[in-house]
């Protein structure tokens, strides 16, 4: 089975991870903190944003994989895909804003468990039937 809607999605929540990355490499050479945190309260921000992202987007990544190669309906895989990045780019805006938005960080977290627990559902399903 050919694999042809992941990729997109996949590649443009690595530009979120990419531009959170960004946002930790400048601010530290801008600041001159090479290792930790030093304490900084806008940088350790910088950091949990892109840690948030690099630990919930691999996975999700992952689930929505599976779905395409479970044959999902392309439509299905669309919305899941769409729903991820959204959900990604949301928390990450939200995070990044002073003051936060916390309603926008909480919309993204909402968007992101929801493509991991439905695609999860979804292909557990099909493995079960």
């Amino acid at each position: 089975m050919s694999v042809a809607i992941t990729p997109i999605y996949a590649a443009l929540t690595a530009f979120i991870f990419l531009a959170l990355s960004w946002r930790v490499i400048s601010y530290r050479r801008a600041n001159l903190i090479s290792l930790g945190d030093k304490g900084d309260k806008n940088l350790l921000k910088r950091m949990r944003a892109q840690a948030n992202c690099a630990e919930y987007a691999p996975f999700a990544v992952l689930i929505l994989l599976l779905v395409e190669l479970s044959g999902a309906p392309a439509l299905a895989t669309h919305l899941l895909g769409i729903s991820l990045v959204a959900g990604r780019a949301l928390h990450a805006y939200g995070f990044a804003s002073t003051p936060q938005k916390i309603i926008l960080r909480q919309l993204g977290m909402l968007l992101t468990l929801l493509v991991i627990a439905l695609g999860a559902i979804g292909v557990l399903t099909h493995a079960l039937l």
